[in-house]
């Protein structure tokens, strides 16, 4: 577990944070005592299984819903403006471009058209897709997609991006060339991330830093470091300190 009180103050705090649905007189309970940072500049990758929580956890992040319970404390972020969101699915409008749709949020949020514009151009270039931007979402891969997707949540220059197991439904070699990406986009912008996930490697590759939620409702089973090298390639998934990180983390969640 990490000793919070040494590290600097986070992006983003969140202290025993539970949240309760109520709905036609019941009440269900999806997150309980979660509490964790989320530090400028880090890739912070949330696991667990599918449907333990991860999602709401996440919507709590991005401001897009209320918890019910604890704290949460947003250092220097105004929630919603400052916080960019991929999902599980591209959500591209098939009737824009792929430059339309990365320009999306500068139309909803009223910026400057003009920067707008060029910022979509130099994003889209940045992800690949500058051969790209005149075309319509169905002429594109899934992978392609979801890199629009990427780009369209930067646009407006956010301090937090969080992503919401946005590779799930890609095959395995394309899913392994978009963590390449998002190492590489991190990198390149120096923007914070949030990445949930159920894919354990996929967590420990990403992170620099791991939550792991147990299912239903989600608690925290750990919250720690992730001290692999900063430059990672797909062999370091063959190393020791990689395989021992899954292995903490099939522990954490009864799978062993």
């Amino acid at each position: 577990m990490i000793d919070r009180a040494a590290q600097k103050q986070p992006l983003i705090r969140l202290e025993n944070v539970s949240k309760t649905y109520r709905r036609a007189g019941l009440e269900t309970l999806a997150v309980q005592d979660v509490t964790f940072d989320v530090n400028e500049g880090d890739l912070l990758s949330i696991v667990g299984a599918s449907g333990c929580g991860k999602t709401t956890v996440l919507k709590i992040l991005a401001g897009l819903q209320q918890a019910t319970g604890g704290t949460i404390a947003f250092n220097g972020l105004t929630e919603g403006r400052d916080v960019g969101m991929v999902f599980q699915q591209p959500l591209l409008l098939k009737w824009r471009t792929i430059r339309e749709n990365v320009l999306l949020p500068a139309q909803i949020l009223g910026l400057d058209r003009t920067k707008a514009q060029a910022r979509a151009d130099d994003l889209l270039d940045m992800v690949g897709l500058g051969h790209a931007a005149d075309r319509y979402p169905y002429e594109l891969s899934g992978g392609m997609q979801q890199r629009a997707a990427i780009a369209r949540a930067l646009l407006h220059d956010p301090k937090l991006v969080v992503m919401d197991e946005p590779f799930g439904a890609l095959d395995a070699i394309t899913r392994e060339k978009m963590n390449l990406e998002i190492l590489r986009i991190r990198k390149d912008t120096g923007k914070t991330f949030v990445f949930v996930t159920h894919d354990i490697q996929e967590a420990v590759f990403l992170g620099s830093a791991v939550a792991v939620l147990t299912s239903g409702p989600a608690r925290m089973a750990d919250y720690f470091a992730i001290t692999l090298p900063g430059e990672r390639g797909l062999n370091i998934k063959l190393t020791q300190p990689f395989a021992d990180y899954v292995d903490r983390i099939y522990g954490l969640l009864g799978l062993r």
